[in-house]
């Protein structure tokens, strides 16, 4: 019998691939995505994604989406609290793990662990100390399609805000970022790829400076069939996850 997953989904090139190998485990089920969003925006935290646009993903992606909202600048103590609530929500539905897509970062896992541990939950980590290097060109090769939405301005250049997630934006890295962006350099929003149905069609508008440190770049929903960068749609190759 499969273990059924919840997922924490950010949207990003590394949901994705955590995703993607959750899928090709004939032990695990993933029966929902966990996303938090801001309130006031109306977005994705920290990737300043519209809320849509997650919602398109999660369409894509046959999975049911639950949002936790925070407020703006929320506090760990409403981030915890509204997700301990969704948390016990999937609890009493008989989940008891959660994965995330977290790579190197062992104090964030710790507090992952610990608040899970607090209503009875384990964690899941299915990238857990790969080759950043290795899982970044695992995910072009793949034949995801990402683009980058925010920027760390103390790392990265305004420059780096908007662009296709591709071999030439790893090539531009200044010396020292992160492949995956596993520190906070910046952050992605996939719409396209081997997990997908169909890809999630958006064009790029303002990039806006906020907080005197990150660049983010406004994806637009699209209705009619043009891809992210107008391209023609891609019949996506690699190996499929399902």
């Amino acid at each position: 019998m499969r273990k059924r997953i919840l997922f924490t989904w950010s949207g990003g090139k590394d949901s994705a691939l955590a995703l993607c190998e959750l899928q090709k485990n004939p032990g695990y089920e993933v029966i929902a995505l966990l996303t938090t969003v801001t309130g006031e925006y109306d977005r994705i935290s920290m990737h300043g994604v519209r809320r849509v646009l997650l919602e398109q993903q999660a369409a894509s992606l046959g999975i049911p989406l639950e949002i936790v909202t925070i407020t703006r600048n929320a506090p760990n103590e409403e981030y915890e609290k509204n997700m301990t609530a969704a948390l016990n929500k999937f609890k009493d539905l008989g989940i008891s793990r959660v994965a995330f897509g977290d790579i190197f970062l062992g104090d964030l896992r710790k507090y992952r662990e610990e608040n899970l541990h607090k209503v009875g939950l384990e964690a899941l980590f299915p990238l857990w100390e790969q080759d950043t290097t290795a899982l970044a060109h695992s995910f072009i090769d793949a034949g995801f399609r990402a683009v980058i939405t925010a920027v760390d301005s103390t790392v990265l250049d305004r420059s780096f805000c908007g662009r296709e997630y591709d071999r030439q934006f790893l090539t531009d890295l200044p010396p020292g970022a992160d492949p995956c962006g596993e520190n906070g350099e910046f952050h992605s929003f996939v719409y396209d790829g081997p997990v997908f149905r169909k890809p999630v069609k958006c064009t790029m508008g303002d990039i806006v400076f906020r907080e005197n440190r990150f660049y983010f770049c406004d994806l637009i929903p699209v209705t009619r069939n043009i891809p992210f960068n107008s391209a023609p749609e891609s019949s996506m190759g690699g190996s499929k996850c399902r």
